[in-house]
């Protein structure tokens, strides 16, 4: 199978077969994936505006007595038990994929630098999944420190292996 230059939005592949398209084409047809897309985050961030709106509104619905948190109001509004159960699977589905998210981003990252750094050298390759063990693996370590005080020794540790490396 042997591939052409792409030449006026005809496929790049030779004969009948319809692998890919020159990049004009495929500019085109973006707009098709991106409607949605944005249609769905404009939807998430009014259904978020809506919430905090909510929960500002209901703040201190009851004289005496503050709503500080979404969980509070679900008991408020459903009863003691059935409260939680409605409130807290939501929110542990939200975090738990703002958390995969925000690992994988994370090691995506280091894998980028990684590569940047090992570019003219001859550095053995990682899997992503290393990447992502290794940013999670040092927030793990950091979660536990009290306070941002608290790492300062490490910043004194970098700032010394800084000096050192030079």
């Amino acid at each position: 199978m042997g591939t052409e230059t792409p030449t006026n939005g005809k496929p790049i592949a030779s004969g009948d077969e319809k692998v890919a398209f020159s990049p004009a084409e495929v500019e085109d047809t973006k707009h098709y994936y991106l409607g949605p897309g944005v249609v769905i985050l404009v939807l998430s961030w009014i259904i978020t505006l809506y919430t905090l709106w909510q929960m500002v509104e209901m703040h201190e619905m009851v004289p005496g007595k503050r709503f500080d948190r979404y969980h509070e109001l679900g008991q408020h509004a459903f009863g003691e038990r059935l409260g939680l159960w409605i409130v807290v699977p939501q929110q542990l589905i939200c975090e738990v994929g703002v958390d995969i998210v925000y690992m994988v981003t994370g090691g995506k990252s280091l894998q980028k630098i990684h590569d940047l750094v090992c570019k003219d050298k001859n550095c053995k390759q990682m899997k992503t999944t290393y990447f992502i063990m290794i940013f999670g693996s040092v927030h793990f370590v950091l979660s536990h420190l009290p306070n941002f005080n608290a790492i300062s020794g490490i910043s004194l540790a970098a700032a010394v292996m800084s000096l050192r490396a030079n």
